[in-house]
């Protein structure tokens, strides 16, 4: 969605292209924090999906995401039909 949101500025107001940016940072951290990589010493706790309880706090992070993107996705696509009319 950041990326639509960005290419569609400046029709997408700035508030929406922010809090875009900042669902996909924090996507984007998850995604870091789950990979097999040691990124503790920069203050990211690993995601240790190799195990069930990893993978289970894997999964609940993505539904919040999930939650979290739908008033974007909502909003995103007001604005589309905006500058459609």
């Amino acid at each position: 969605m950041y990326r639509w949101a960005y290419k569609l500025s400046p029709m997408t107001p700035s508030e929406l292209v922010a809090d875009c940016f900042e669902l996909a940072r924090d996507i984007r951290v998850l995604d870091m924090r789950a990979s097999p990589y040691d990124l503790t010493g920069l203050g990211y706790p690993p995601v240790r999906i190799e195990t069930a309880d990893g993978k289970a706090e894997y999964a609940e992070l993505q539904r919040g995401f999930t939650a979290r993107a739908a008033p974007l996705r909502r909003r995103l696509v007001d604005v589309c039909h905006t500058l459609r009319a």
